[in-house]
């Protein structure tokens, strides 16, 4: 461990990236280069008094605070395994929400900003996602590892459902598991983590065992949804994929369907953003609750 060395490796890292690089807006001219630390800590999610002290080699962090950090900073994966090192940390296997982010991954998220969007791994454990995601699907589930997905709450929690109309719960169990299935044969026999995680969902959903168990395989890459938004009622998007190369990770975004109210529901949510939209639903004229 060696605190000191990672505050400097940090700032040094902040010094090379523009505030346009990441999706912030340039503001008034700069005496340095690089990003501020308070847009660091922006982007990281964390306190500025945190983060300062992180630069000065006065905290310890997280394996999540890491995580946040290397891609608030766009570390390559080589770079965010020296800070890991640097912090006392074990580095962590790909597939949770600690996993590294292709740097060229978050530009493109960051290149969505009018869209709902969201990076997540191959068993569907989301990484990162924009306001406008958050705000059409919620918040993500607490915990770490393949727990912390939505397949695996899809088959667990009867809550994750409320996300689809019950009408629609049956294909969407379907695609998950076949998608499911051509992730675990990717990762191949010997990972524990996709392994562990079927064996869990087999011995608890009947559903997944009997799902499972018909060996269907299909990557999804486009799917027509409608998602139950609490306040807007039904919203019908496009739901568009797109793999990183070794298929270990996805960028989702979300695109009205054309000919439904989705285009108005979602400018509708663009403006309210995370907001209740509750109140506001009752005098939209035009919007209705699912």
């Amino acid at each position: 461990m060696d605190l000191a060395e990672l505050g400097s490796f940090l700032k040094s890292r902040r010094d090379r990236i523009r505030p346009q690089d990441v999706g912030l807006p340039a503001g008034p001219r700069r005496r340095v280069p690089g990003l501020r630390r308070e847009e660091v800590a922006q982007l990281a999610g964390a306190s500025v008094d945190y983060y300062i002290e992180l630069e000065r080699g006065g905290a310890q962090p997280s394996e999540s605070m890491l995580a946040a950090v290397a891609r608030a900073l766009r570390l390559s994966r080589d770079e965010r395994d020296h800070v890991y090192h640097l912090a006392g940390r074990p580095v962590p296997r790909p597939g949770g929400v600690t996993s590294h982010v292709h740097p060229g991954m978050l530009d493109l998220l960051d290149r969505l900003s009018g869209t709902p969007a969201r990076l997540i791994t191959d068993l569907h454990v989301v990484l990162v996602q924009n306001p406008l995601a958050a705000a059409l699907l919620g918040t993500p589930p607490p915990g770490t590892g393949p727990r912390a997905g939505f397949v695996y709450q899809w088959f667990t929690d009867p809550a994750a459902r409320d996300l689809y109309p019950p009408e629609d719960h049956d294909r969407h169990a379907e695609n998950f598991v076949a998608d499911l299935r051509a992730a675990v044969a990717r990762r191949g026999k010997h990972d524990e983590e996709s392994r562990d995680m079927v064996a869990e969902l087999q011995r608890r959903s009947p559903e997944f065992a009997e799902l499972w168990n018909r060996h269907d395989v299909s990557v999804r890459r486009m799917d027509t949804k409608r998602i139950v938004h609490p306040a807007l009622g039904i919203i019908h998007v496009n739901c568009l994929n797109l793999l990183a190369e070794d298929g270990s990770q996805r960028l989702l975004w979300f695109s009205p369907v054309p000919g439904t109210d989705a285009v108005e529901k979602l400018e509708l949510l663009s403006v309210l953003g995370t907001q209740d939209l509750a109140a506001e639903s009752d005098e939209a004229p035009g919007i209705r609750r699912g």
